[in-house]
C-alpha cells in the first residue's frame, strides 16, 4: 500500500495534517477543561456536597442499576476495566450498603454484585441533583442544542473507548 505523507511510519493516518490544527487545539484544551472542572464538582449536582458521589461508585451503581445484578468479571467487561479495579471500587460500596453481595442463583459458589435499596435511593437523589445542575447549565440552550451535545459527547466517548479497546488489544 503507498504512503502519503499524511501517514506515519505505522500507516496510521497522521490527522492532525489535513486537520485544523487551531481547532483541534481548541478542542484537547476544551476537552482538558471539562475533565478538570468535571472532576473539581465532580458534577455533584447543585452545590450540594451531600449530593456529590465519587465517579467510579457513580458508573459502578448506574451499570448495576441498567443491567440487573452481576458478577465482578462481567461487570468489569461491561466497562470495559479490569476485574480487580471493579474489586477495588465495589468494596468501600458494599461496606457503606450501596451494593450487596449475594451468592449466584445457579452456581452458589460465584458472588453476584447488586445495588441494594439504599444504592438504588442514593442513586436515584444523585440522578437528580446532576439532572437539576444539567438543567441550570444548559437552561439559555434550546432543546435541539442539547439534543446535538448528548449526541456529539456520546459519539465522542464511544471514539475514546474504542480507542482504549483497540490499544488494549494491542491494536495500533
Amino acid at each position: 500500500m503507498p504512503t502519503t505523507p499524511e501517514m506515519s511510519m505505522d500507516m496510521t493516518p497522521d490527522l492532525t495534517a489535513v486537520g485544523d490544527t487551531g481547532l483541534l487545539d481548541t478542542l484537547q484544551h476544551e476537552v482538558a477543561l471539562f475533565a478538570r472542572r468535571a472532576e473539581q464538582t465532580r458534577l455533584g449536582g447543585v452545590g450540594q456536597v451531600r449530593n456529590s458521589m465519587d465517579r467510579a461508585a457513580y458508573l459502578l451503581l448506574n451499570r448495576l442499576d441498567k443491567e440487573g445484578p452481576m458478577g465482578v468479571k462481567a461487570l468489569a467487561a461491561s466497562m470495559g476495566i479490569d476485574s480487580s479495579t471493579v474489586t477495588r471500587q465495589v468494596a468501600p460500596l458494599v461496606d457503606t450498603g450501596l451494593v450487596k453481595r449475594t451468592s449466584h442463583p445457579e452456581d452458589g459458589r460465584a458472588v453476584v454484585l447488586q445495588l441494594s435499596p439504599r444504592g438504588q435511593a442514593r442513586l436515584e437523589e444523585v440522578r437528580a441533583s446532576r439532572r437539576q445542575l444539567m438543567a441550570e447549565l444548559t437552561h439559555d440552550w434550546a432543546p435541539e442544542e442539547r439534543e446535538a451535545f448528548c449526541g456529539l459527547l456520546a459519539r465522542f466517548n464511544g471514539a475514546l473507548s474504542a480507542r482504549m479497546a483497540g490499544h488494549e488489544r494491542g491494536d495500533s
